[in-house]
């Protein structure tokens, strides 16, 4: 299937949230540009940190994280693997197969423990007494905002530590910095410069804090930190956005600046190797650029095994200890947050060949905030429980039988393929008007005479539709819905109608009558029948008109006969819509003064004898330029027929048949006998 028709998924049975996904967005034409990326770090070298607080930083299990100086963010580049993030799996859609950050990395690449107690604890909904405790101040009411204290704060009360302070003060300025260090970084929130006092507890003894799982926390923190970002109406995201830019950097060559190679930057832990001024083109790389290169992203261009050929000298012996847990499957914890860990789903970042995935269970991502004061060990019994099995839970590297060419099929089918449209929206809009202008054209120039009113109310059906897509277009001439319908019934009236002959319907104040003072219920054109819902205006002459020939009214014609021979006409409610064309066009007056001379309107309305001026009928009556030579033919015609017709026999014929022009048609009698499909127009 064409990808710029469906770019997928073809099945929901994996990404069932596609709808609320900012691919969906974006493949609608809103761009929502480059998110605002939230990580406070510019400020952390501003803290001077004594030996004894660097050596209590070691004890806690920060000691790598606080080498790692402030790295440029590529915000364009961020915005683009979010667009890739799928909050379902979590993990990363690329063309080449699902790919994610793995407890692996975030233990290479920050330092931080991946092996531990879950991160977890109290939380609190104001700060003043765990401030007192921990920190030994309380922040003034303008520094703390519910259970989140400012990091401003933090590094103006705590940032300088004396040479010759107590070792509680050292112990206080030690829990300020690393709770300025995790608000920073790997805990960072959208907030922009708060961070909640709720870790605070889990600093009290340095060497208990290093017992924790900071990375496991970390990659929960920063899941779900994606997971929100990637819901279109988000425009911010927060988490340890340097862990993902330089996870980007090792596995994906988009965006990749110039390695640094300086040895110095081959030591532990590995984002240090993009550290100091990065070189290569940044020009004109905005999230437009990194979503085309991702969605033209080639095999050669992923990095699978990025750090298989890392000195590993300098891995600290806990961490490389502790790697294998990034093939567990399991549930990460950060406080509120749980997140599902789900490396089975790209084995290829263990070297493991890579075949169809488990099945996702559907989890709600419930915020699990309470009042301050309550434990969230309680609230989350069953995700603790799956964290204490994390070892028991390794993927095997023993698969067998796996087919990558079954699993690249069925990959296909479930995920996004594509992010962006291969041709750009404006470029569709333009090919798509282009498209309903011929359409537009087509069924304007669409001979609609021969066809019956149901086809011909399509084609009026098609213009309207292709009018309304035109209407705010700069070159299209749009008609209200009564201009069309009226354009509808003059089309519609070759045969079914009239042919604009003669004493035809167009004839402009031609009528005797048009000056007569009729009653309200009357047309200035004559009398006005009742048929169902039609009201036909009738002629006041003693011809019976059908359309294409005048009849003698002496002529006795039968009622089925005169039924057969007038054309089949359309529908009541359909010339309730046309009928307007009809009586626009007899509405209007005659012009010319000798007509009123000659015609003796007074005579006609009593029913006496028509005048012989009736006969006459004058040579320059107004018509349309194109309409004036068959005017002038027929009018002679209608001479001819006239003047045949003498007073007497009007008189004898009105005796004998009782259907004088004008007033017997009004006798409902004279209807019945005509039946239901006779019409007078």
């Amino acid at each position: 299937m064409d990808i710029s028709a469906n770019p997928g998924p073809l099945k929901d049975i994996v990404l069932y949230d596609q709808e609320k996904h900012v691919s969906s967005a974006v493949w609608g034409g809103q761009e929502r540009g480059a998110l605002r990326c939230h990580e406070h770090t510019s400020k952390l070298g501003e803290w001077k940190l004594k030996p004894k607080q660097i050596e209590l930083v070691e004890r806690a299990g920060f000691g790598y994280l606080r080498r790692i100086p402030a790295i440029s963010l590529d915000n364009p580049l961020i915005s683009a693997l979010v667009e890739r993030w799928r909050r379902e799996t979590n993990t990363f859609h690329f063309t080449t197969g699902e790919m994610t950050v793995t407890l692996e990395d975030i233990a290479l690449l920050l330092g931080l423990g991946i092996d531990g107690k879950p991160v977890i604890g109290v939380t609190y909904t104001t700060c003043s007494a765990v401030c007192e405790r921990y920190l030994g101040e309380l922040p003034e009411s303008n520094y703390a905002s519910g259970g989140m204290v400012k990091l401003s704060w933090l590094k103006d009360k705590f940032s300088d530590c004396k040479e010759d302070a107590s070792f509680q003060r050292v112990e206080y300025c030690t829990r300020a910095y690393l709770l300025y260090l995790v608000g920073s970084t790997i805990f960072s929130t959208t907030t922009g410069n708060k961070v909640p006092v709720m870790y605070l507890p889990l600093f009290e003894d340095f060497d208990d804090a290093g017992t924790y799982a900071w990375g496991a926390a970390a990659l929960a923190f920063l899941y779900r930190a994606l997971g929100n970002a990637s819901v279109k109406s988000q425009s911010t995201i927060c988490g340890c956005l340097t862990l993902l830019q330089c996870w980007s950097y090792y596995h994906l060559n988009v965006g990749r600046p110039k390695l640094n190679r300086e040895p110095i930057h081959d030591h532990f832990p590995f984002v240090l190797r993009w550290k100091g001024k990065q070189s290569g083109p940044t020009a004109n790389r905005d999230v437009v650029f990194y979503r085309k290169a991702l969605d033209a992203l080639k095999p050669c261009e992923v990095e699978w095994l990025p750090y298989e050929n890392m000195d590993g000298r300098y891995i600290p012996d806990h961490i490389r200890n502790s790697l294998q847990l990034g093939r567990s499957k399991t549930m990460l914890i950060s406080f509120d947050k749980a997140e599902r860990h789900l490396p089975d789903r790209c084995l290829k970042q263990f070297a493991l060949f890579q075949g169809i995935p488990e099945d996702v269970q559907k989890w709600v991502r419930k915020s699990r905030g309470v009042d301050g004061g309550v434990d969230l060990s309680v609230k989350m019994e069953s995700e603790l429980s799956e964290w204490e099995m994390r070892w028991e839970n390794i993927v095997p590297d023993d698969v067998l039988g796996v087919d990558e060419a079954d699993y690249m099929r069925w990959y296909l089918g479930i995920t996004r393929k594509i992010v962006g449209r291969p041709i750009s929206l404006s470029s569709e809009f333009q090919r798509t008007i282009t498209n309903v202008r011929d359409i537009l054209e087509l069924a304007e120039n669409f001979q609609t005479h021969d066809l019956d009113l149901e086809r011909g109310n399509m084609i009026s059906r098609i213009m309207n539709l292709a009018q309304d897509c035109l209407r705010d277009q700069a070159g299209v001439t749009v008609t209200t819905e009564s201009q069309q319908q009226i354009e509808l019934g003059k089309r519609m009236r070759g045969k079914e109608r009239v042919r604009r002959k003669g004493m035809g319907k167009r004839r402009k104040g031609i009528d005797p009558m048009e000056d007569y003072g009729g009653s309200e219920d009357e047309s200035q054109f004559g009398p006005v029948v009742e048929v169902g819902e039609m009201h036909l205006p009738l002629t006041h002459t003693n011809s019976v008109y059908d359309g294409t020939h005048l009849y003698d009214p002496v002529t006795k014609v039968d009622d089925m006969e005169l039924c057969d021979t007038i054309p089949q006409l359309p529908e009541t409610q359909d010339i309730n819509k046309i009928d307007g064309s009809l009586l626009d066009d007899a509405d209007k007056s005659f012009e010319d003064s000798k007509l009123h001379e000659e015609i003796d309107t007074t005579n006609v309305m009593s029913g006496e004898e028509p005048t012989e001026s009736m006969a006459e009928l004058p040579e320059g009556y107004d018509v349309k330029k194109e309409d004036k030579e068959s005017k002038v033919e027929h009018y002679d015609a209608a001479k001819e027929i006239i003047s045949d017709v003498s007073g007497e026999e009007n008189a004898n014929r009105e005796e004998e048949d009782g259907t004088e022009m004008g007033e017997s048609v009004a006798d409902s009698s004279s209807l019945e006998r005509r039946g239901a499909n006779t019409m007078v127009a």
